[in-house]
């Protein structure tokens, strides 16, 4: 199996912690070169249990989110001359001669895109006009992703693991937005410590209302750019590299002190989540999740979603029956051997561990 390192960009390999070099779970259901979501592919599962469209288009698939790439993650793209990232360097000088979206810290999508995001309705995986700007149309695939972000890093449509694998994926992306966060700001802090004492630095907590050139697709104005750059201005893509450089200087016990109390607490979710995940026990007690969607396919089987809206497990409709058993009055033990009494039926362990997994059965 691959550690969770290598499912990073190699930048990291130095920096993280052992806890990294652990198995990294393996999402069979999750398929990005015959996409299990798109309308196209074979893999595709039942189309819905709640009645929404939820199946992407094969031109976009997943990949209508745009990243916001940090600094030091941009300068390693630009200093990769390798002809396999040819493209992706071409779009991302591309980006950076556009000025939309680009500051000392991060390369970021135009703001007219997250206002769209942030209030768009069911358009994940659907909307052609929000495709990822590095994503290659015509292989499917990404041009930047050998030096991709904590988003991309860690989505996935569908978890082997149900909603233990969500959890476990999701805090790994809080892990790596802090180091991206700490990492990008290390590197300001040697070459442009202004931005940083002036508070560009913050975190956005509020949507500035759009601008002119937000809505026409246009360049910020030439003095804020320049006043937002200083003296670098015109040599973005030189400032890019020398963050990356900054980077790559730092060592392990580093990240470590820059990540401080929050990462150490982070880590230490991450490797419960990890537990729960890769080694999963049977509670004692479970119930039917009320909040379960159910939608009887014509074969007679049923498809039960709760945690996600992309995936489902479909059982036999006899199998349905047995469930509503499961009232989180007893042990789920009396409940298979009243099961086995009553109805000369039982459900596998393994079943029931299934069933938790994607929280079609809940503890009570």
């Amino acid at each position: 199996m691959a550690s969770i390192l290598s499912t990073l960009p190699a930048l990291y390999q130095d920096l993280f912690p052992a806890f990294f070099q652990k198995d990294a779970p393996t999402e069979t259901k999750a398929t990005c070169s015959n996409c299990a979501m798109s309308r196209a592919s074979a893999r595709a599962t039942v189309e819905s249990v709640d009645g929404a469209e939820h199946l992407f288009r094969p031109d976009t698939k997943c990949c209508t989110y745009q990243p916001r790439l940090p600094n030091y993650l941009v300068g390693a793209l630009l200093s990769d001359d390798s002809p396999q990232m040819a493209e992706g360097r071409r779009r991302i000088e591309a980006k950076i001669d556009s000025r939309i979206g680009v500051s000392p810290q991060w390369v970021k999508p135009p703001a007219k895109f997250n206002h769209l995001y942030k209030n768009a309705h069911q358009f994940f995986g659907r909307a052609s006009s929000l495709r990822c700007p590095y994503y290659a149309l015509e292989s499917g695939g990404c041009t930047i992703w050998a030096y991709r972000e904590s988003v991309c890093s860690t989505f996935f449509c569908k978890y082997v693991a149900g909603k233990d694998g969500q959890r476990f994926w999701m805090s790994l992306k809080t892990y790596l937005t802090l180091a991206e966060f700490q990492l990008s700001r290390h590197a300001l802090l040697q070459l442009m410590p202004e931005f940083l004492l002036d508070g560009r630095d913050k975190a956005e907590v509020a949507t500035a209302p759009l601008s002119v050139e937000d809505l026409d697709d246009a360049a910020p104005p030439a003095k804020v750019y320049a006043a937002l750059w200083k003296g670098y201005a015109g040599m973005e893509k030189d400032f890019y590299r020398a963050c990356f450089d900054a980077v790559k200087a730092v060592d392990r016990d580093g990240l470590e002190r820059m990540l401080g109390l929050d990462g150490t607490i982070e880590q230490k979710v991450l490797e419960k989540l990890y537990t729960q995940a890769t080694a999963p026990t049977l509670p004692r007690v479970l119930r039917f999740n009320p909040d379960a969607t159910v939608k009887w396919l014509p074969d007679g089987s049923v498809a039960l979603g709760s945690y996600s809206e992309y995936d489902a497990v479909a059982l036999p409709g006899e199998a349905y029956a047995l469930l509503v058993e499961f009232t989180g009055q007893k042990p789920v033990e009396a409940v298979r051997q009243h099961l086995r009494d009553h109805k000369q039926a039982d459900l596998d362990p393994d079943i029931l561990l299934e069933l938790h997994r994607h929280r079609i059965l809940v503890e009570p």
